[in-house]
């Protein structure tokens, strides 16, 4: 069982992880109010809402505690999603 301690540990780091995904997402909505080209505030919205999945699985999902190889499979499903977004514009060039 653990002590108090420990779960004040725990509950400091979901506060942070909290109020950095708040953060992130104030950083959201001001990209849109910048008006950049379009393919420009895309990308980085997409940095951000990346960085803030990251954040989730890491630390809601209790993924940083987890072993190497599911890191692996993780880098795994990555390269096969990274594949089927981008086949339609290999395909598409007929």
């Amino acid at each position: 069982m653990e002590g108090a301690e420990d779960i004040k540990k725990h509950v400091r780091v979901y506060i942070t992880v909290f109020v950095a995904l708040a953060a992130l997402t104030v950083i959201t909505v001001g990209i849109s109010y910048l008006h950049l080209p379009t393919a420009w505030g895309v990308t980085f919205a997409l940095v951000v809402a990346t960085v803030k999945g990251s954040l989730v699985a890491l630390y809601f999902m209790h993924l940083v505690s987890e072993r190497k190889v599911i890191y692996w499979v993780l880098a795994l499903c990555f390269v096969f999603f990274l594949f089927l977004i981008f086949l339609p514009s290999f395909t598409s060039r007929m």
